[in-house]
């Protein structure tokens, strides 16, 4: 299952909800205001990061590229563009979307 984040983790709790109900081998895609968890030096990046012992992680480049983050990206996360992002789509079963 391939989960799509949103929102910010500092704004809404559709970050954890993810986190906590993703099943391993499952892939999380962070996009918009998500990609902040996606930072280092932030309150989300010890969550991430332990979370990717079980889950593959992925962020949309232009998202960190808009918000100025592109170089604080934690290591093990992978970089996606919008191909990257329907290929994504594609190669999963199903998509959940958290709100």
């Amino acid at each position: 299952m391939l989960h799509i984040v949103n929102k910010s983790p500092s704004e809404r709790n559709a970050f954890d909800s993810c986190l906590r109900l993703a099943t391993k081998g499952s892939a999380v895609l962070l996009i918009e205001d998500a990609v902040y968890a996606a930072t280092k030096g932030t309150a989300a990046a010890a969550q991430l990061q332990a979370a990717m012992a079980d889950l593959k992680v992925y962020v949309l480049a232009p998202d960190m590229e808009a918000r100025g983050m592109a170089g604080r990206v934690l290591e093990g996360v992978n970089l996606v563009d919008y191909g990257g992002f329907v290929d994504l789509a594609a190669e999963h079963n199903t998509c959940q979307s958290w709100l």
